[in-house]
């Protein structure tokens, strides 16, 4: 049975390079599949667009009762459209919004799940969102936090760093292949194999490298300075791959700001790898 298979992440957490590694991979081309094509093979669940075309009516029209009612629908026209496997990127927990769950569950086939340590997450947040650190510290650690709707994206529910985790990691039934952006970034051929493995395509080492050059942070960065990455920032403020580094938090954060992060994601980094059993930061 064929369904979607979820790309998802917190936000700034490495779903953009999941997702061009698997264009990339997919294309079998021999040249990097540009940024602004990765709708081409991977769906956005919070793209207004969607839900225009699915019920000839803007976005703009509807109440968010109306789209919580619409959501599952959306989401059984993804899972149908293809004889294959769907590809969505998210970054909504898995939760309700409105009574109505924000992953369906009979549309789903999997989940992958990219991760990254939330001291890094803060600070990518920030620049990403032109807010400071300790706003984005506050951000990480609201249980009701979300995203408004902006520039024909629907409203994205992420809750805590640590329950949104929790949220993907723990869910009953789902199965789920879990992606570190650290492992990433230490050995990418590796870490995708193992992505490769788990969707179930085969494995062809050429088109790996390849594929994983495509992706790179220094050939991701150079699309976005030649042609504009259509999920940049409207005003340009920040570039939308800006460094793509472990461990920026260092220079970045206050001790306050780190203290914060760990009291309130302690279990969650621990499960994740992030803090040693004695609750010390493993860098």
């Amino acid at each position: 049975m064929t369904g979607i298979i979820w790309l998802a992440s917190y936000p700034k957490s490495g779903n953009t390079w999941l997702r061009a590694f698997l264009a990339n991979y997919l294309s079998q081309s021999t040249k990097a599949v540009p940024i602004n094509d990765l709708p081409k093979f991977i769906l956005g669940d919070n793209l207004a667009l969607h839900y225009a075309q699915f019920t000839g009516r803007e976005v703009d029209d509807m109440s968010a009762e109306e789209i919580a009612r619409l959501r599952p629908q959306i989401h059984e026209w993804f899972a149908r459209s293809r004889q294959e496997d769907v590809f969505v990127k998210t970054h909504n927990a898995v939760a309700l919004a409105d009574g109505v769950p924000l992953i369906t569950p009979q549309a789903t086939a999997g989940a992958v799940y990219a991760v990254r340590n939330p001291l890094d997450v803060a600070v990518s947040f920030a620049h990403h969102y032109q807010i400071d650190y300790e706003r984005a510290v506050e951000s990480l650690g609201r249980e009701d936090y979300r995203l408004p709707a902006a520039n024909g994206l629907l409203p994205q529910y992420l809750g805590s760093w640590s329950r949104h985790v929790a949220s993907w990691t723990q869910s009953q039934g789902l199965t789920l292949q879990v992606v570190r952006y650290e492992d990433l970034i230490r050995d990418p051929v590796k870490s995708f194999t193992k992505v490769i493995k788990f969707l179930g395509l085969p494995v062809n080492k050429q088109r790996l490298r390849m594929a994983v050059k495509f992706s790179s942070f220094k050939e991701l960065s150079k699309q976005e300075r030649s042609s504009a990455f259509v999920e940049s920032r409207p005003d340009g403020k920040t570039a939308f791959f800006r460094q793509g580094e472990v461990g920026a938090w260092r220079e970045a954060l206050d001790e306050g700001q780190i203290a914060r992060l760990v009291s309130d994601h302690r279990a969650a980094m621990t499960a994740m790898g992030y803090l040693d059993g004695e609750g010390r930061l493993v860098l």
